[in-house]
């Protein structure tokens, strides 16, 4: 059996050196991966930027063409106001749909059970809040625990 235990250091020091390589391997890996994506935002930012100079240079040249029928302000005016219907519209767009709650109660009282089925009543709320150490309001001769 002591035959053996040279090989066990060797299996040791090959598990070791396994490990180390697999770690190298994967941080590399890791690390131009990283690199890639970096590019890529930086692209994708730097076309978020010229694509606003683009829009800008639009409202631009419709602001100038009203200005051929109104005075340069209201010209901008009008322009600004066609822009933010665009925003406004674009924003509706992208908003999710949510459905109508029915069990909503406008302009009346809550109901006595919960709309969630289970058909158990709402809590009754105390009359007066409960009297808690350390609270504002709370009786100074009531005792202080601190942790």
């Amino acid at each position: 059996m002591e035959h053996l235990d040279h090989l066990e250091h060797l299996d040791k020091d090959l598990v070791d050196e396994l490990a180390q390589v697999a770690r190298e391997t994967v941080r590399d890996e890791l690390r131009e991966q990283g690199r890639k994506r970096r590019r890529a935002a930086m692209l994708y930012g730097a076309s978020g930027a010229v694509a606003l100079y683009a829009g800008a240079a639009v409202a631009l040249a419709v602001g100038l063409a009203w200005a051929i029928l109104l005075p340069a302000w209201a010209a901008a005016l009008v322009t600004a106001v066609i822009l933010g219907g665009v925003a406004y519209a674009l924003r509706e767009a992208g908003r999710p749909k949510r459905p109508h709650a029915p069990h909503r109660v406008i302009g009346g009282t809550a109901p006595g059970v919960p709309p969630s089925g289970t058909g158990l009543p709402y809590p009754p709320i105390p009359a007066e809040p409960p009297n808690v150490p350390g609270m504002p309001g709370a009786d100074p001769e009531s005792p202080h625990h601190r942790s």
